[in-house]
């Protein structure tokens, strides 16, 4: 299986999440991990799954306004927040505007503050619904990875996030072709 990690990050937490989900879909496949400021377009025929992921900013995708607020905190004295290396680069958003229609198979995920979902909101709804506007079936609920008041992952969430990567395998797998003359059949 060959597969693309797709995801923005402010403070490191999404991307945390993103090598979780990657190490999950098996150090045996073909999986690359790229934060959304280094995807360019990606061409959809060289993988069987395309994975996004994205931090939650006021209830959904983050935005210009929303991610300059992101940097504006971590430059606080007090904040305790690093910024990640490619933070100031490209959105999700902004990517997801150049991403051709394709056919393909995908799944989302999204970082949120500690909380009901109605309260927190959660980028992984607003990225399912672009990639299947852009054509792409979901092979998985959008996920959500939570993050406590200081803005760090809470404890079991990277394990979470590697067990929901080898789920994702596991649908996969099951969904792929079966190959005329493969050991299996018989």
């Amino acid at each position: 299986m060959r597969a693309v990690i797709v995801y923005e990050s402010m403070y490191g937490n999404t991307r945390l999440v993103a090598e979780a989900i990657g190490y999950g879909l098996g150090s045996d496949q073909d999986v690359t991990i790229v934060p959304v400021a280094e995807a360019g377009i990606q061409p959809t025929s060289d993988w069987d799954l395309l994975v996004v992921g994205g931090p939650t900013h006021v209830h959904g995708m983050s935005r210009e306004t929303t991610r300059r607020s992101a940097s504006d905190a971590a430059r606080s004295p007090d904040s305790g927040l690093e910024l990640e290396p490619e933070a100031s680069g490209g959105s999700l958003r902004d990517w997801l505007d150049t991403l051709p229609a394709a056919a393909g198979k995908a799944a989302v995920f999204a970082t949120r503050a500690d909380g009901p979902v109605l309260l927190t909101g959660s980028a992984a709804k607003g990225l399912g619904k672009a990639l299947r506007h852009h054509g792409f079936e979901l092979v998985a609920e959008p996920e959500s990875f939570v993050v406590d008041k200081h803005n760090h992952l809470l404890a079991g969430e990277e394990e979470r996030a590697q067990q929901w990567g080898q789920s994702l395998a596991a649908q996969i797998r099951a969904l792929a072709p079966r190959h005329l003359g493969s050991p299996d059949e018989g």
